[in-house]
């Protein structure tokens, strides 16, 4: 801390626990006692626990006449984090209502030692040398990097547009300038194919974090970054809280990936941790994706964000062929369409995904009887059935049971088993095309370590003709012998009850569409769906992408959901489910009672324009996913345009509430799912 308390007999101590802090502890004794402790991790008896704990501060005197314990020991050799970097985790504990503790512990690495780095090797088709960029990357480039300009931009591309090359040489740029840069991508998979192509251009400056790294590992990178090392960060989310020295630019590529928010505490979002960043250090922040989130594409359109739009393919091919097939009129999984265009696309010698947005052999267990209808016993869902394990399983909690065929509430023999997965596909696709090479790619058949990787360079390598696959399959990966693509069907996520049903099936489709003819003119992309009218489907396959953004921001501003409003998600949870709705209940009412509190003080001008606007209160009602795990959910949902008062509000009431033993109140700021 370079103060004159550093060296003070008393430290301050916060901890990985939902409990505010700091904590009061006496430094050790020996060399630890003669060293500035801030921003390193030690270990302190905590109850009846010793925890890790991390040091914010320090303090010639105590305060209160209690017994004060010493901490037991210093685990780092050089601080961790500095009085900015602590300043962030404070803006993350006040922002997703977390304890300073837990904040750094989302925020910093749990290693302890050197371990060497596992070597990565690219399966990509990025560029891998300096291209000369197009008029339209140069246009980027300069507009990301101008003064003058926002200091935050938005890169449109249509998929294969150039936008990777766009960022690095942003990034080289900014480099050259003395300043450092964190390039963010939505999954571990595709973090893999990016590091090669940016190791070959940046050689030993730059630092990998991503899930895939052990908690050692990743310490040795934290650490390379902290002592200016490495001057560009790769990584997934977390890689946001990099504690890069005199930061320049942030990228976050493909924005729009719900991944980039938190599933727990503290429920961040790494684009409003990016934001924030950026408005603390003057840095650059670019936001890119061929699909934005509705947020960005209305952030742009408003004029906040510089807008930048690349609409060529710059390695030969064009926007693919696409066309949908109504289901209604066909037999099987396979229309009559998506199987000639397999046979085509064979015949040519060149490949074909198949993309299935759901895993299993098939999802839904009944009784053509009785209607009953299997489901998990601890989670209100569907069990899976899984054909290879020869087990119906949940997808939530784990739990699964043999199959059944006779039903157990009315013994009737007339049972089946309804929709399909990739199993089922996989098994269709064997028996109609037995001549095909094809693979599966899913979390059911990636298990053992490297097989994505084998898989997809297999795959690229011409050894496989057909691969399909959930997601997995459904970005970033390019493949010059890809002729088609096909949706084997669209509909899975629009029955969800969820607003952002139909921006994440646009998305879906228009992603994987571009997979197909990237480096060839004659692409071709099959879409399945039972609901051709839909217009997430329309416009994605048509392409028209403005059209779709336009009409999606008239129904989320005629319904009051974002972009228009600010949402916040308190979710209870446990196993008794009248102490849920009973706690749930007494939250709402202190909740509605405090904004009426705020209400009564403004003036009559600032009362008529609230009324107007609303800060409205939905629920508490259950969860769409009523139980998982055996605990019964409620949630209640709070939208507003006074962002600010309302999430004081919301801090307020949770500050003076103790909620009942076993039932747990978890609190989402702008929450990208509502199951």
């Amino acid at each position: 801390m370079g103060s004159p308390t550093a060296l003070a007999p008393y430290l301050d101590v916060v901890f990985n626990v939902p409990t505010e802090g700091p904590f009061t502890y006496l430094r050790a004794g020996g060399k630890d006692g003669t060293e500035d402790l801030f921003g390193r991790r030690v270990t302190a008896s905590f109850g009846r626990r010793t925890l890790t704990g991390f040091v914010v501060g320090a303090r010639a005197e105590r305060a209160g006449a209690y017994e004060i314990k010493a901490i037991d020991r210093v685990i780092d050799a050089e601080p961790l984090f500095d009085e900015e970097y602590l300043e962030l985790a404070r803006w993350i504990a006040g922002m997703y209502f977390c304890s300073l503790g837990e904040a750094l512990s989302t925020m910093l690495p749990g290693g302890r030692r050197e371990s060497r780095l596992p070597v990565l090797s690219g399966e990509e088709d990025l560029p891998s040398g300096r291209h000369a960029l197009s008029a339209g990357q140069q246009a980027a480039v300069a507009g990301i990097l101008s003064e003058a300009a926002e200091r935050s931009s938005y890169l449109f591309g249509v998929t294969g547009s150039g936008k990777t090359e766009v960022y690095l040489v942003a990034a080289e740029r900014t480099i050259e300038r003395g300043r450092g840069v964190i390039y963010l991508v939505p999954e571990i998979s595709l973090t893999h194919q990016l590091v090669e192509v940016v190791r070959a251009r940046f050689r030993d400056r730059v630092a990998v974090l991503h899930s895939g790294l052990t908690p050692s590992q990743k310490f040795v990178e934290w650490m390379r970054i902290r002592r200016g090392e490495a001057s560009l960060v790769i990584g997934a989310r977390s890689a946001v809280f990099a504690p890069v020295p005199s930061l320049g630019l942030i990228v976050i590529d493909e924005e729009h990936e719900s991944t980039y928010k938190s599933s727990n505490a503290p429920r961040y979002h790494a684009r409003q941790v990016a934001m924030r960043r950026c408005a603390v250090s003057g840095a650059r922040l670019v936001l890119g994706s061929a699909t934005p989130s509705v947020e960005a594409y209305h952030l742009a359109r408003e004029g906040r964000m510089r807008r930048y739009v690349l609409t060529e393919r710059l390695s030969g091919g064009r926007m693919p062929e696409v066309q949908v097939v109504d289901m209604k009129d066909e037999e099987g999984s396979l229309s009559r369409p998506l199987c000639e265009e397999i046979r085509r696309t064979r015949d040519e010698g060149r490949q074909t995904i198949l993309f299935l947005n759901r895993r299993g052999f098939s999802y839904f267990f009944h009784c053509r009887s009785c209607g009953f209808e299997m489901t998990c016993s601890r989670c209100s869902v569907s069990l899976t059935y899984h054909k290879e394990l020869n087990r119906m399983v949940c997808h939530y909690c784990g739990y699964s049971r043999k199959p059944i065929d006779v039903c157990p509430e009315c013994g009737s023999l007339d049972v089946g088993y309804s929709g399909f997965g990739t199993e089922l596909i996989e098994e269709e696709v064997a028996r109609r095309f037995p001549d095909l090479r094809t693979a599966r790619v899913d979390t059911d058949s990636i298990r053992t370590k490297g097989s994505l990787q084998r898989t997809l360079r297999d795959f690229r390598d011409a050894k496989i003709d057909l691969l399909l696959g959930t997601q997995m399959v459904a970005k970033g990966l390019n493949f010059p012998g890809v002729r088609l693509v096909g949706i084997v069907l669209a509909d899975t996520g629009l029955h969800l009850p969820d607003f952002r049903a139909q921006e994440r099936t646009f998305s879906l489709i228009l992603q994987v569409s571009g997979r197909a003819g990237r480096y060839v003119p004659d692409g071709k992309v099959v879409i399945q769906t039972y609901r051709p009218q839909n217009e997430a489907v329309m416009f994605a396959a048509a392409n028209q992408i403005d059209s779709f953004y336009s009409r999606e921001l008239q129904a989320r501003e005629a319904l009051r959901f974002p972009p228009y409003v600010r949402l916040f998600r308190l979710v209870f949870r446990g196993r008794d489910r009248e102490k849920v709705k009973a706690c749930a209940l007494d939250v709402a009412s202190r909740l509605a009672s405090r904004i009426e509190t705020g209400r009564e003080a403004r003036t009559p001008d600032e009362e008529a324009s609230e009324a107007r606007r609303g800060t409205e209160l939905l629920g508490p009602a259950e969860c769409p996913i009523a139980m998982i795990s055996s605990n019964y959910r409620c949630q209640l949902l709070v939208r507003t345009e006074r962002f600010a008062s309302l999430h004081a509000a919301v801090g307020q009431v949770l500050s003076g509430f103790k909620p009942p033993r076993n039932v747990y109140v978890e609190v989402d700021v702008d929450p990208v799912s509502l199951l």
